[in-house]
């Protein structure tokens, strides 16, 4: 008597008592894998600390004592964190360019291919990308923070420069500069998703956070008129600027250059980091829709 005999072999149909096997942890260490082993992200991330630490020891070099009068507890914090803060300029142009880079990137290989097919839902992979984007630049943000305090504090308290380092606010903006670095890398991820190219994406991000600020400011200071200056408030560099000011509460001196103080609205550093966060969700929400209707 012969009887069937049921194997296991492989059909190409998923088992549904297995899963899929595509999880958003695994999905998540998936686009860690790749940005780690991207040459553009240890580049990116090399050049954040170096220019970080350089900026920082160039002004606790030069900086002098005698210029101005004597400052108190609060000056001397603040002095300490511009050695910080004073290379934000720039790193959060390569911040953005990563951003940028790391979405673009697959689009102009392929590779997105590969990547929707191994998550068809598409909307795990963006996320997950944003996840480690978002981590991996607050990290390296706080540590080239966290150097640059190292050296520079020792310079400056030569020059009688002594920051309470343990200040809440001073924890606040060092924390800040690492958040604002993140969230900037997140507002290019979403303008790389939009537009799919890596120039596009980079113009439309440095266009965004260096060039419309600037008009706006030159045209409100020039005008005298409030409403710019509080328009140019609430552009994602200079309200995410906040974030990382010690005295967040004062107005930009720069923003604010002509007009009357008492129509200028000043954001806090919650209310900076909001409104940034509100334009990094904005173009999240607006790639997420674009990804799911497009295709690859």
């Amino acid at each position: 008597m012969t009887g069937t005999r049921t194997t296991d072999a492989p059909t190409g149909i998923p088992n549904p008592d297995r899963g899929s096997g595509v999880t958003f942890a695994r999905v998540v260490r998936s686009e860690w894998i790749k940005l780690r082993t991207l040459r553009s992200t240890v580049w990116s991330f090399a050049i954040i600390v170096v220019m970080t630490v350089l900026i920082g020891l160039l002004f606790a070099s030069v900086y002098d004592v005698s210029f101005g009068p004597a400052q108190d507890q609060a000056g001397q914090n603040t002095i300490a964190l511009a050695a910080v803060t004073g290379g934000v300029s720039l790193t959060q142009l390569v911040a953005a360019v990563l951003g940028v880079l790391i979405i673009s990137g697959e689009y102009t290989t392929g590779m997105i291919r590969s990547t929707l097919a191994a998550v068809p839902r598409r909307l795990p992979a963006l996320w997950a990308k944003a996840l480690v984007l978002a981590v991996c630049t607050f990290v390296i943000g706080l540590v080239a923070s966290a150097v640059t305090l190292l050296i520079t504090v020792p310079i400056l308290a030569g020059k009688g420069i002594e920051p309470q380092l343990l200040d809440g606010d001073f924890v606040r903006s060092v924390l800040g500069t690492a958040a604002y670095l993140a969230l900037i890398a997140l507002l290019a991820y979403g303008l790389g998703v939009i537009l799919r190219r890596s120039a596009g994406g980079i113009a439309a991000a440095a266009g965004l956070i260096f060039l419309v600020p600037t008009v706006l400011s030159i045209v409100a200071a020039v005008s005298g008129t409030a409403w710019l200056s509080n328009a140019s408030a609430f552009l994602p560099s200079n309200a995410g600027a906040r974030m990382y000011a010690y005295n967040a509460g004062e107005p930009d001196p720069f923003a604010a250059a002509g007009a009357d103080l008492s129509e200028v609205i000043t954001l806090d550093a919650g209310q900076g980091a909001l409104v940034l966060v509100a334009w990094v969700v904005v173009l999240l929400a607006v790639g997420a829709v674009l990804l799911k209707r497009r295709d690859a």
